[in-house]
């Protein structure tokens, strides 16, 4: 009698657990790869606060932001100090470390619902549809966890003296415009993120999967597979940054000011969109591939580096 996908998943997992004993698992092993997904994503994320900065300012008012990101990074100092940098660095790592933790175990969490639901030879022989589901869905859990704190950091950089912090944006947000207006660009930031992390995800697995199978990874140092994490990382954030480019300035557009009364946030939304047209659409676009690319580098360094390497999901998916 042959054995269901289930079993099969669950028989490969004991093996994987039986050649490597004390090996996580369960509901300890997905909070490990949401605790690496949180930690990767908010230090990364943090880190390039000021490169996100210039980036909103450069979508927000080219007409004065209009020097390319060294230029906008003077010009933000000269009229605002060094400080205006930091802008929105509080809701920045809260925020992500959040979405993080959903983005990063939610993946490998629906990877392996995957592998349950179409049994292990399917999932591998079709694993690029299995990588960009999975994306799809932990990335649509984790806005939810992210518009709130994305709304207020595109509000305090927008508009400098609206609030000292997080907290106080937030209560502000809140008390004068309600519960929606954290949500007002979530159409955009699922328009954004998801097509953002499946090609992050998908281009990630497919470059390393590539370099891995000509440069086998257990014949390789600690350093090599780092540099490969880097390489495919910078390469997937490319990627994901050309693919999510016009999303992340409606974003950006949506989040600056309230609407006009009565105004649904689709005619909002329709409104920018003719505004900005195609090219508009892509305005900061050199500030953007150098901070996505940046931080999807160090992201899958460190998450790749220290969590996807012990774990079985992946290496039952590539056999």
């Amino acid at each position: 009698m042959s054995s269901s996908p289930v079993e099969k998943a669950d028989a490969l997992a004991r093996q994987a657990a039986a050649a490597a004993p004390g090996q996580l698992s369960g509901l300890a092993l997905y909070s490990r790869f949401a605790l690496a997904g949180a930690i990767c994503c908010s230090i990364t994320h943090g880190g390039l606060t000021p490169v996100d900065v210039v980036k909103t300012r450069i979508q927000l008012d080219p007409a004065t932001y209009n020097r390319g990101l060294i230029g906008g990074f003077r010009q933000v100092i000269a009229k605002e100090g060094a400080g205006a940098l930091l802008t929105g660095a509080g809701p920045t790592f809260a925020g992500y470390f959040l979405q993080g933790a959903f983005k990063f175990g939610g993946y490998e969490f629906f990877k392996q619902q995957a592998i349950n639901l179409v049994g292990v030879e399917n999932a591998s022989n079709y694993r690029t549809g299995v990588y960009l589901v999975s994306s799809a869905f932990a990335e649509f859990f984790a806005d939810i966890a992210l518009c709130p704190l994305e709304a207020t950091r595109i509000r305090l950089v927008s508009e400098p003296t609206y609030a000292s912090g997080l907290v106080s944006g937030m209560s502000k947000m809140f008390s004068q415009e309600g519960l929606g207006a954290f949500y007002a660009g979530f159409g955009p930031i699922l328009f954004k993120q998801v097509p953002y992390t499946m090609a992050k995800f998908v281009v990630y697995e497919k470059v390393a999967e590539a370099v891995f199978r000509k440069y086998p990874k257990k014949d390789m140092s600690d350093g090599m597979q780092t540099t490969v994490n880097l390489g495919s990382g910078l390469i997937a954030g490319f990627a994901a940054a050309l693919v999510s480019q016009p999303a992340d300035t409606m974003l950006s557009k949506i989040n600056k000011t309230k609407g006009l009364p009565g105004e649904s946030t689709t005619s909002r939304l329709i409104k920018i969109a003719k505004e900005l047209g195609f090219r508009g659409s892509y305005t900061g676009i050199g500030a953007r591939l150098f901070m996505v690319g940046t931080l999807t580098a160090g992201q899958f360094a460190i998450y790749g580096g220290k969590f996807i390497s012990t774990p079985s999901i992946h290496r039952i998916l590539t056999k």
